[in-house]
């Protein structure tokens, strides 16, 4: 009998509510279960529309709404958006939107033990991690704390109905992302791979049907779905090369986010499937690719997505201090991580050009 791993898996205390309308017709249920009756809504400028939908349907249990949310949470916004809530005497926040929205409602749950309830509009799943992120003079913070993880989750595929072709894209492979590095994480577990696994096949299923109709329902919903799955993967394990790359070029090279893991994801996993043959046959299982890494290479082309870090605003002349910077500090990865390894990788990420694995040296495990 094959004899079952030794693993340790922690339960995250999140309700989920998946249906079309309801943001409208859930939100102030979930608000009223958790006994929260002043709700500050949270949101960012382009998603205030959405944000107000919300507010309405909550009635008078809406304490206010704030749409100053930004690509990056910085102290003075966290901080201004605690102010207005103390202010409005708010005993919880509802996050409307994307990562933006949900890492301030993190931010506000963090500096006051607000309960948060999460209304995601993009595939970025961030809403099923205690991941939080703030910066500060130009310094990103990450933490993880338990009181960031919202109380309940409400997932509407119509509200992604108006997103658009490029961030439904880079937000979806974004979602894979965090698939991937679960599933060859050192705390994985049966349940997150589980989970990481069926995220991956819905997402990279739902994406191509997607690119040929925006407007179908049904994959809006397949890929929603995939987003939660792979964010609560990436909730219960810890990240490696791939997060840590698109953190310094997006915080410390101002890349867009999202897009960013869309161009770095199938290098950092040609690198890594050597030393994780495992990990990146379910990947490929879940993708039904033999080479995830070209699979979601050409994903990319097949999404009209970017496909190079050049495309994204990188100058060439910078890899090398992204290089230096991504291994200036120690972290999980499955593969050895040394400058001239990731330099080389970011070469061929700034390049666009086929990412192929190469074979480990006798010192390239992990």
């Amino acid at each position: 009998m094959h004899r079952m791993a030794e693993f340790v898996y922690e339960t995250r205390p999140a309700r989920i509510v998946f249906r079309p309308g309801a943001s409208v017709t859930a939100t102030p249920g979930e608000a009223g279960r958790l006994g929260l009756r002043r709700l500050l809504v949270l949101s960012g400028p382009r998603g205030e529309g959405v944000a107000r939908t919300v507010a309405d349907a909550l009635d008078g249990a809406c304490a206010g709404l704030l749409a100053v949310a930004r690509a990056r949470v910085t102290a003075e916004v966290a901080a201004r958006a605690v102010d207005v809530a103390r202010a409005a005497g708010a005993d919880g926040c509802v996050a409307v939107g994307g990562g933006s929205a949900i890492g301030l409602g993190k931010a506000v749950a963090l500096r006051t033990g607000l309960p948060l309830i999460a209304v995601p509009t993009t595939y970025a799943g961030s809403e099923m991690t205690p991941v939080w992120d703030l910066a500060q003079h130009g310094v990103e913070r990450t933490g993880r704390a338990p009181s960031v993880l919202p109380r309940s989750v409400v997932y509407d595929p119509d509200l992604t109905l108006s997103l658009p072709a490029g961030l439904t894209a880079a937000s979806g492979v974004h979602a894979v992302a965090h698939a991937a590095e679960a599933l060859y994480a050192p705390d994985t577990s049966p349940p997150a791979r589980l989970m990481a696994e069926e995220g991956a096949r819905a997402m990279t299923r739902a994406l191509p049907a997607l690119a040929d109709d925006p407007d179908d329902g049904d994959a809006r919903g397949l890929a929603l779905y995939g987003a939660w799955l792979c964010g609560a993967a990436l909730g219960i394990t810890t990240t490696g090369l791939h997060h840590q790359l698109c953190h310094v070029l997006g915080d410390g090279f101002g890349l867009p986010y999202a897009e960013t893991h869309l161009v770095v994801l199938p290098y950092v996993l040609a690198y890594n499937a050597p030393a994780a043959p495992a990990a990146i046959g379910l990947l490929g299982r879940a993708l039904d690719a033999g080479d995830p890494a070209r699979s979601l290479w050409d994903l990319a082309a097949r999404l009209d997505g970017p496909r190079s870090l050049a495309e994204l605003g990188l100058h060439e002349r910078e890899v090398a201090a992204v290089a230096a910077r991504a291994t200036g500090e120690s972290y999980p990865n499955p593969r050895r991580v040394t400058v001239q390894d990731v330099q080389v990788l970011l070469e061929a990420a700034y390049e666009g050009a086929a990412p192929t694995a190469r074979p480990l040296g006798p010192r390239s495990a992990a």
